[in-house]
């Protein structure tokens, strides 16, 4: 069934509103200020990202990327695994449950510069602190998918003779996706925020060194440029997220 044009307005015709009134208000605001390394508007900003295109696109945006792909990736395996743990083993729930709480009270923008003095300025530092702001949303909510396995469809597929594995892998993951594409979702945005924080904090080069190095020479537009990269890349993550969503939600609808 195809999508109609009334539908593709009403979803999409309020953001694209809203988002070009903040824009054009920000730039106006902008050229009455008439402050560029303060306040730079949006026209300043993508300018001065082209004309800097070369240094962030071939020299840093590779760096940051590979921290969010490798510290998303790796806080992913961690996530699942540990809930997976904690969904067979009630002991193993008890034990992880409150640590996993507390590593959620300390701010990794505190404890980042610690990183960098025992790992120095290493990929290694900026992942630590990646992991550590996405990978409980990830634990806790694919946690909370397996648990929520609906009871009766469990008792019917023992009914029919089947183990514990089986209907782990037949009927309680794909209970636990929609809750685990949820957590995907949420820590994409963090992933892209914490990496840029821990380059920003410790590192020489990637984009947040490069937004931090711009502001002391006072270059409102560059410190700008890297924000504008990354939010993009969180909104391509997104979509890419969405569209796997989307297909496992079909493949599903067909069984």
């Amino acid at each position: 069934m195809g999508i109609s044009s009334d539908n593709i307005i009403k979803k999409y015709f309020p953001p694209v509103i809203l988002g070009a009134a903040i824009l054009i208000i920000w730039q106006l605001s902008a050229d009455a200020v008439n402050m560029g390394h303060v306040l730079p508007g949006p026209v300043q900003i993508v300018i001065r990202t082209w004309e800097l295109r070369e240094s962030l696109f071939f020299h840093h945006l590779p760096q940051t990327l590979l921290t969010i792909v490798c510290g998303w990736a790796l806080s992913v395996a961690i996530g699942i695994t540990l809930a997976v743990l904690m969904h067979f083993s009630p002991v193993i729930e008890a034990m992880l449950h409150s640590a996993l709480i507390i590593t959620q009270t300390i701010p990794v923008m505190c404890i980042s510069p610690l990183f960098v003095l025992w790992l120095g300025y290493t990929m290694g530092a900026r992942l630590i602190a990646v992991v550590l702001s996405t990978f409980f949303a990830i634990t806790l909510n694919t946690y909370d998918g397996l648990q929520g396995t609906d009871e009766k469809k469990r008792e019917l597929l023992r009914s029919f003779g089947a183990g514990r594995l089986e209907i782990f892998l037949k009927l309680e993951v794909p209970s636990a996706f929609p809750k685990l594409v949820t957590a995907l979702k949420m820590t994409i945005p963090w992933a892209v925020i914490d990496a840029a924080v821990a380059e920003w904090l410790g590192a020489n080069q990637g984009l947040g060194y490069f937004s931090k190095r711009m502001i002391s020479k006072m270059d409102g537009a560059a410190v700008f440029a890297p924000i504008l990269i990354l939010s993009v890349m969180a909104l391509i993550g997104m979509a890419v997220i969405k569209l796997i969503d989307k297909k496992y939600a079909s493949y599903r609808n067909e069984l």
